[in-house]
């Protein structure tokens, strides 16, 4: 399975997880928008620094774009693959989950 089929399940697992399972709703918050989108610049950063020069590199045939590393365009954002923002969003949002619900579910037992 590649790597793009992997993120986009990997974000509806956790958009379900959210919505109807656990019912936190985290996505549906400003605070959500506004601290994913700090942690998102830093993960553009990370990801473009690691992929531009090259210390990570990803198979051309499990990603959108081919092997030819560029800053924007290709299937690349910062030089990274647009997967990999996927990804990061689906576990950023996965430890918001399960941090509020935990959060609740203590609360509850008090």
């Amino acid at each position: 399975m590649s790597y793009t089929a992997l993120a986009a399940i990997g974000v509806v697992v956790v958009l379900v997880l959210d919505l109807w399972v656990a019912r936190t709703r985290v996505i549906t918050t400003a605070v959500w928008w506004i601290s994913y989108a700090i942690i998102v610049f830093f993960q553009v950063l990370t990801n473009g620094w690691l992929t531009g020069r090259r210390i990570v590199n990803y198979n051309p045939d499990v990603i959108i774009g081919s092997e030819k590393v560029t800053m924007f365009g290709d299937g690349r954002i910062g030089y990274a693959p647009v997967e990999d923002l996927a990804f990061g969003f689906g576990l950023v949002l996965l430890t918001c989950v399960v941090w509020t619900w935990l959060g609740r579910r203590d609360q509850a037992q008090r």
